[in-house]
């Protein structure tokens, strides 16, 4: 061993020079992480499933009402429907969520088609709503869920919400 091989920097080795790849040293980490710490196959298929649910000129809707943090509860009372107001622009939406079911308006009045997204293994059928804007459904959102409305040409999200 030389004097030149004890200053010699360990990290000279990992220097980009004309042989240094990018590319392939990206790919051998991912291969690493794949083996060594593996992504969920749920919380794979939960961001598959949500990116196929952007959509680039949606507009999002702010909550402006929620009867559970809002609203002063009634004691006693059981079995209280959740009421939420959306707001997106000049498009209002209210909505009254119970075990029954959900019900709600478009505001201003208009007809619009509204999804209920709650997940992948729901299939909830499309609502749409009427000239007044009034819609319902007799199945009643479990778990994390979220609407869409097709208003015309615009689209509106909701943010996600615990039923």
């Amino acid at each position: 061993m030389n004097d030149d091989d004890l200053n010699d920097d360990p990290l000279d080795a990992f220097e980009e020079g004309p042989d240094f790849d990018d590319a392939l040293l990206e790919e051998e980490l991912r291969r690493a992480a794949a083996i060594l710490d593996p992504v969920p196959a749920e919380l794979n298929r939960i961001a598959v499933e949500a990116y196929a649910l952007f959509e680039l000129d949606a507009r999002i809707a702010e909550l402006t009402f929620d009867s559970v943090v809002d609203a002063i509860p009634v004691r006693g009372a059981v079995d209280v429907p959740r009421m939420l107001t959306f707001r997106a622009g000049e498009v209002t939406v209210d909505v009254e969520v119970t075990g029954e079911g959900l019900m709600g308006q478009v505001l201003p009045p208009q007809p619009a088609r509204i999804e209920v997204l709650s997940g992948p293994q729901s299939a909830a059928p499309a609502l749409t709503a009427d000239a007044m804007g009034r819609f319902s459904s007799d199945e009643a959102p479990t778990g994390p869920f979220a609407l869409r409305l097709r208003t015309g040409a615009e689209v509106v999200v909701t943010p996600w919400l615990c039923a």
